[in-house]
């Protein structure tokens, strides 16, 4: 019982869910019963093309994450240890966090076109300022008596860097991904919705547009348990990692 528990309020809203698809109250555009979505599932996982379309975000997701993790990490760990970077670019950072970063996108259309490569470099931007200011404050916290002993041991400015900051802000590196990871897959999505003729956003938006209500729930569906899927490996690659300070999740 306690291994469901984690799954009880999702049963409820399911349930609630297919009590209001069946009570008749409401159009089956709103509410599609939960069979109808489970058989638009099954076509949906049983035909290549969709196996296609899921991956054609994925790449866009992890393309656009995986350079984000990459810049955002160095930028973070520079203005951690170096308050002259730290005072060059955190008034950037700080003043444009808030700025809606889909509102460029335009831009990188007219910039990149309206293939991969405009999704991707949105999505670098919206996950560069998470992973940037979280591994700021990580690099920014490592106790100083551990920079200080790598120091007088004679440890280059370099290596003080690569084995001890670097590990000791391990938690936060791992924090900022898993804060940019959905961001990432909901730009990627969002942007598909756009301008796409392919990718999960895509499909959400013909679906929708043509009233299957519940082959873009089914596809919505698709979604989720990506994101899931992609949290699920991202906590089990931090736990084997950071193996001293072990993270709890409530889902199997």
């Amino acid at each position: 019982m306690r291994r469901l528990r984690p799954f009880i309020l999702i049963i409820l809203i399911l349930a609630a869910w297919e009590t209001a698809a069946r009570s008749g109250l409401w159009s089956p555009l709103l509410f599609p019963s939960l069979e109808r979505i489970g058989k638009e599932l099954w076509l949906f996982v049983s035909r290549p093309d969709g196996w296609w379309q899921t991956w054609v975000s994925l790449y866009r997701t992890l393309g656009g994450f995986a350079l984000a993790a990459i810049a955002g990490v160095a930028l973070g760990m520079l203005m951690g240890r170096s308050a002259l970077v730290a005072e060059l670019l955190d008034p950037l950072f700080s003043g444009t966090y808030a700025v809606p970063k889909l509102a460029l996108f335009p831009i990188f259309i007219f910039l990149f076109g309206l293939g991969s490569l405009s999704k991707v470099a949105l999505i670098f931007l919206e996950c560069l300022y998470p992973m940037t200011i979280i591994t700021y404050h990580g690099a920014k916290s490592v106790n100083p008596v551990l920079i200080w002993s790598a120091q007088n041991m004679g440890a280059s400015r370099l290596r003080t860097l690569a084995r001890v900051v670097f590990p000791a802000m391990l938690p936060y590196v791992f924090a900022a991904l898993r804060v940019a990871l959905p961001v990432a897959l909901i730009v990627a999505i969002i942007t598909e919705m756009i301008s796409s003729v392919d990718g999960l956003g895509y499909l959400v938006s013909y679906s929708l547009s043509s009233l299957k209500t519940d082959r873009m729930l089914a596809i919505v569906v698709v979604i989720s348990a990506l994101g899931l899927a992609l949290d699920h490996a991202l906590v089990a690659l931090r736990n084997r990692l950071v193996y001293w300070e072990r993270l709890d999740t409530f889902y199997v």
